[in-house]
């Protein structure tokens, strides 16, 4: 803007000018000068041309902050029904076993009266792999090796037999040890942890003929629960005499160095507890629960031996399984609703009940990608497949169809 023109007009152009004052000639001079210099402008601010048009709106997306344009993640869709039920019949019902068991190679194995059944869920096909006698049998827990090769099976006799399954061949049978049935069985790499009515626990070497190379004492009734965490270092146990151990392999006792000595004695649950599960993501973490005259779950500090947390569900905890993708906790129950619940973690708060089962949910497994879990039912007979977890990369609603591996099987045997 020129100064000297906006001064001016607005000042000097609105005197009024004397009349006469001026020549003829002076005037003339006064309006040429003015023409001259102001370019017949009257107005301080003027637009040569138009006026530019206005400038379109910048989009939302572009000019929102980070935090308003971050995506929200959906909501899991849960289904509240099982996908597939088959029947299980001559499952033994008897709250203090483990039948059931899922391999890393998705083959399913669960033992009915003296029997072992394996489902290829890949394949979709169904076989028996070895039967007991009478005086052997019933089976009375069976594991699955990390290779998911082969597979331990404890019986009522007190021994344990190990097999290949791919050669469905018999390897050879552990005994010795146990003085009466073996209901609980954990794999720690070579080493086959086992836990029975006498209250005592083995770990075996099945590499080598004398296998029996560390026993942990501290139990006294059946060892119905037996879980290695996730380094190998620390071993869960739990018994009928409403006793939770935390057994560290460094722990030697000064008086028998194959002997350990507790790291932890926990004595908080009030019935036999039998369901035990190491949390994924944190280590040290370790869930329990306790049966009828309990009823609760309770979160372990194992380094500490501390209760993080303790939550009454109103009904027997039969089975836990930690989710491999989200901060979940499945848990299965007995009477009066028989159902599984999905609990968020810490809140401890409930997310889904699944029912359909008419009798308590003993056995629980979950599948190597995390996503499906199979119960099992003495008391109804059923073997149940649940999508509970999801597809952790899509998390969309299922489209209704058959369970892909077991599509044409409706019955183990």
């Amino acid at each position: 803007m020129d100064l000297d023109v906006a001064q001016y007009l607005m000042v000097d152009s609105k005197k009024e000018k004397p009349v006469g004052i001026l020549s003829p000639s002076q005037e003339a001079y006064r309006k040429r000068l003015a023409e001259v210099c102001l370019k017949n402008r009257t107005r301080i601010l003027a637009f040569r041309s138009k006026p530019p048009e206005p400038t379109e709106n910048i989009p939302w997306e572009v000019s929102s902050s980070p935090q308003h344009s971050r995506t929200v993640k959906p909501r899991r869709y849960i289904p509240q029904s099982a996908e597939r039920t088959l029947d299980a019949p001559e499952l033994e019902d008897d709250y203090y076993l483990n039948l059931l068991d899922w391999s890393t190679r998705n083959v399913l194995a669960i033992a009915l009266g003296r029997s072992l059944y394996l489902w290829d869920a890949s394949e979709g096909t169904a076989s028996e792999i070895m039967s007991v006698d009478e005086d052997s049998g019933p089976i009375t827990s069976v594991s699955w090796a990390p290779d998911g090769k082969h597979i331990a099976v404890g019986l009522k006799s007190s021994a344990v037999q190990l097999w290949d399954t791919v050669a469905s061949k018999q390897l050879r049978t552990l005994q010795g040890g146990h003085q009466s049935r073996v209901g609980s069985l954990a794999w720690n790499s070579h080493i086959l942890t086992t836990g029975g009515m006498d209250g005592l626990i083995f770990n075996n070497d099945v590499r080598i003929r004398s296998h029996i190379v560390e026993e942990y004492k501290g139990h006294e009734q059946e060892v119905c629960g037996l879980k290695w965490s996730s380094s190998g270092q620390q071993l869960a146990s739990g018994g009928n005499d409403n006793l939770l151990h935390i057994w560290d392999r460094t722990m030697a006792s000064e008086q028998n160095a194959r002997q350990n000595q507790w790291l932890h004695r926990l004595d908080d649950h009030r019935a036999a507890v039998k369901a035990l599960a190491w949390c994924p993501f944190q280590g040290n973490l370790l869930a329990s629960g306790g049966g009828g005259g309990d009823r609760c779950i309770k979160l372990w500090n194992t380094h500490t031996g501390s209760c993080l947390n303790s939550v009454d569900t109103g009904s027997q905890v039969c089975a836990l399984l930690w989710s491999k993708t989200e901060r979940e906790l499945l848990s299965s129950h007995g009477f009066d609703q028989n159902q599984l619940t999905l609990w968020k973690y810490p809140s401890m708060v409930r997310m889904a009940e699944l029912t359909g089962h008419t009798s308590r949910v003993l056995f629980m497994a979950m599948s190597p990608d995390g996503c499906t879990v199979a119960s099992a039912s003495a008391g109804d007979e059923t073997l149940r497949f649940w999508n509970v977890f999801g597809n952790p990369e899509t998390n969309k609603k299922p489209v209704s169809k058959p369970l892909g591996p077991f599509a044409s099987v409706n019955s183990i045997r």
